[in-house]
């Protein structure tokens, strides 16, 4: 049986790790260690880590606040397993999560894959419809996590794998604040290493726990793509600018509704349809379906001012 190494970098979300570790610990495939690295946190997760001493391999590493990379990166030095598999500590893991991806890699061997994510029904409204956002068919959060282009995937930091020889040849994580995963992952595929998706590898993914915190972390999403161009000439594609241009058309419509209201109608069936996917994906929820409108357009507005902002600062 192979080790993995599970690395949990964690900065002032104490409750959420003890969520992670507590699924962790029902784990059908147990040849695994887990460390989890303190970034600087002011609100610190020791205490929380303590508990879980008699039912996990767990190590704990307290650094000065140097960012999600940088803190992945000194988990990585005291990794012993083959496979480092990368957590953020929002997430929570089912039960059969790494034994999916034990048995992905005896069928599919590959340097470094991802899995998707999931809305838990615990999440509250805002968290389900945040999640919405990120995965729905009608917005650019559609292109994440599914099963399309299993082959040539670029893994994300809240559930990624890779191998440990791959990571240390690579030099692990830049020490960029936001994009670092994406920075990563196009290193991986530039430097000719197999990627893959692994569909059946999903993680609950809780996200931000408001819609102000989700838009300040999409527009620097949005900015640091932009960045990562500059870093990977070619990496920018079409789809990374339809954001920016829902917000600009978004804007004319406004404005153009002022000579004629009929102008709205295509952005009123944008919302109708947004509305009604998300009613379908959540049991017909009303309240769920209304905040998963708002955070569809939270999501395409940070993005795509985070997008047009750095266009402008850097070109």
């Amino acid at each position: 049986m192979r080790l993995y190494s599970v690395i949990i970098p964690v900065y002032n979300r104490p409750g959420e790790l003890d969520d992670l570790l507590a699924s962790l610990c029902g784990q059908s495939y147990i040849r695994f260690e887990v460390i989890v690295v303190e970034d600087g946190s002011t609100v610190p997760a020791r205490t929380i880590v303590e508990r879980y001493r008699e039912r996990l391999d767990i190590r704990y590493l307290a650094i000065d606040n140097s960012g999600p990379g940088i803190a992945r990166n000194r988990g990585a030095e005291l990794a012993r397993g083959e496979y480092l598999l990368i957590l953020d500590s929002d997430v929570i893991v089912p039960p059969a999560w790494l034994e999916r991806i034990d048995e992905s890699l005896e069928r599919e061997p590959v340097d470094a894959f991802g899995g998707p994510d999931r809305a838990h029904v615990s999440f509250t409204p805002t968290q389900k419809a945040i999640d919405y956002s990120m995965t729905s068919f009608f917005t650019t959060g559609g292109i994440r996590g599914g099963k399309r282009k299993l082959d040539k995937f670029y893994p994300r930091s809240f559930n990624m794998g890779i191998k440990r020889e791959v990571y240390r040849e690579l030099g692990g994580f830049s020490g960029m604040r936001y994009g670092e995963d994406i920075d990563f992952s196009l290193r991986i595929v530039e430097a000719g290493y197999r990627t893959r998706l692994f569909p059946s590898a999903w993680v609950y993914h809780k996200r931000r726990t408001s819609l102000a915190r989700f838009f300040h972390q999409v527009r620097h999403s949005g900015e640091a793509r932009v960045l990562l161009n500059r870093k990977h000439p070619g990496s920018l594609k079409a789809v990374h600018c339809l954001p920016s241009l829902f917000v600009l058309a978004t804007c004319l419509m406004l404005l153009g509704a002022f000579i004629c209201p009929y102008a709205l109608v295509p952005l009123a069936v944008y919302v109708c349809l947004l509305f009604a996917d998300a009613l379908a994906r959540n049991r017909f929820d009303p309240r769920i379906g209304f905040l998963a409108v708002v955070a569809s357009f939270t999501q395409l507005f940070g993005y795509g001012t985070g997008f047009l902002c750095a266009l402008f600062r850097y070109f």
